[in-house]
């Protein structure tokens, strides 16, 4: 099942994959195509496109799960968007507070 998470697992830890399991798992998330229309395109198996593509996203996974980044990243993006909001309710000293936190953090 193709998800928004892979999708941003693959944006952080893509370059770490195969020529070919980048490309691959860039058809499937990014560009929505299908196992079979992957398959033709590349002339490969439906199922050598589906084994590609679940060794690909277990290899982002475990990138995900040694380093933290895609995590990281959107748990910063969260404390920002809060900020912005409080910002927008003229909330300056809370926003200010959120963002010292997260520069701790970086």
């Amino acid at each position: 099942m193709k998800s928004f998470e892979d999708s941003l697992l693959l944006d952080f830890y893509g370059n770490l994959l195969t020529e070919k399991t980048r490309n691959t798992l860039e058809l499937y998330l990014d560009d929505d195509l299908t196992l079979a229309e992957i398959a033709d395109s590349e002339n490969i198996t439906r199922q050598g496109v589906h084994d590609t593509v679940k060794r690909g996203l277990n290899q982002l996974r475990e990138y995900e799960d040694k380093l933290g980044l895609a995590g990281k990243f959107t748990s910063q993006m969260t404390i920002i968007n809060e900020a912005i909001e409080l910002i927008d309710n003229d909330d300056a000293k809370g926003a200010r507070t959120l963002l010292e936190a997260l520069k701790t953090e970086i």
